[in-house]
């Protein structure tokens, strides 16, 4: 079975095949201002490749509430115009395939525990960093969506006065800040640049990244008080870099060792698939959709 999958995000949109099981031919593009400039794109993906694969569905992993029966996006994403219409019908009718589609950050979920670093464990949050920050929590090996389909927007927690997680534990959030605070166009920083910066001394760089990481620490622990769950999984962009889980550790032992709670402590584990777990996920949702 031949798919083209996607994955929506605020700031790319990120695609790829998933042929023989596995995914390849992955790709991205900056996400577009419009709804129509995204379809254009989405639909030039597809042509460019429909010579060398025999596609037989397309499956899109996108933030908010993702309701795929009825066929909208529901809730408040980093892309506003994907919500509250029948998108799924007209992705239908933009593809003339099939279209499944599903939350990021459950996607994200399944991806893991089917194949990735929650396999074989049966009650596993997922906390994913990304423009905003989402998760999803499978309990007793099922996804847990609640009652309103709002279980797993995490981003939505208060964690600082009324500032919400997704306000303030981001690598976005890292280069707004560093970037108010030294004048320079954020255009032309990255979180990449920041924390290179921060290795060679840069003390606004230093103190900006502390705070990313005090606010992660804030963020799990009170997820893991409220689910306890068997681990946690960290994923999103951030799960990429080499030190990512170390230095979280790190900042987590620090909290818990101040507020003796150690004894509470969470176990973390970092994102096997990494950028590629949406993609995957939404691969595996499909499959299950069509099998279903």
């Amino acid at each position: 079975m031949d798919l083209l999958v996607f994955d929506f995000g605020g700031t790319s949109v990120k695609g790829g095949v998933w042929h023989n099981n596995a995914l390849e031919d992955t790709f991205s593009f900056p996400t577009p201002k419009t709804w129509d400039k995204m379809k254009a794109l989405l639909k030039k993906e597809l042509e460019s490749r429909q010579n060398k694969f025999s596609f037989s569905g397309v499956a899109i992993s996108a933030p908010g509430v993702v309701l795929n029966e009825q066929g909208i996006i529901d809730g408040i994403s980093a892309i506003p115009y994907i919500h509250h219409f029948p998108i799924k019908e007209e992705l239908k009718k933009l593809f003339e395939l099939p279209v499944e589609m599903i939350n990021d950050a459950n996607a994200a979920g399944m991806a893991e525990a089917i194949c990735g670093a929650a396999k074989g464990l049966p009650n596993v949050l997922f906390l994913i960093l990304g423009t905003g920050v989402g998760g999803v929590f499978i309990q007793n090996g099922q996804l847990y969506t609640g009652k309103h389909g709002y279980a797993g927007e995490y981003g939505m927690m208060f964690l600082e006065g009324d500032k919400t997680f997704s306000e303030l534990g981001t690598v976005v959030r890292i280069v707004e800040r560093y970037s108010k605070r030294t004048g320079e166009e954020k255009g032309s920083l990255s979180g990449e640049i920041i924390f290179k910066r921060a290795e060679d001394g840069d003390t606004v760089a230093q103190e900006e990244i502390k705070k990313f990481y005090h606010t992660l620490a804030l963020g799990i622990f009170n997820l893991q008080v409220a689910f306890d769950p068997d681990c946690i999984v960290l994923g999103g962009g951030i799960s990429s870099r080499q030190a990512f889980l170390t230095e979280m550790k790190q900042t987590m032992d620090a909290f818990l060792e101040e507020k003796e709670w150690g004894y509470f402590a969470p176990e973390l584990r970092q994102c096997e698939f990494q950028n590629q777990a949406n993609l995957i996920g939404a691969a595996e949702y499909f499959k299950s959709q069509i099998a279903g």
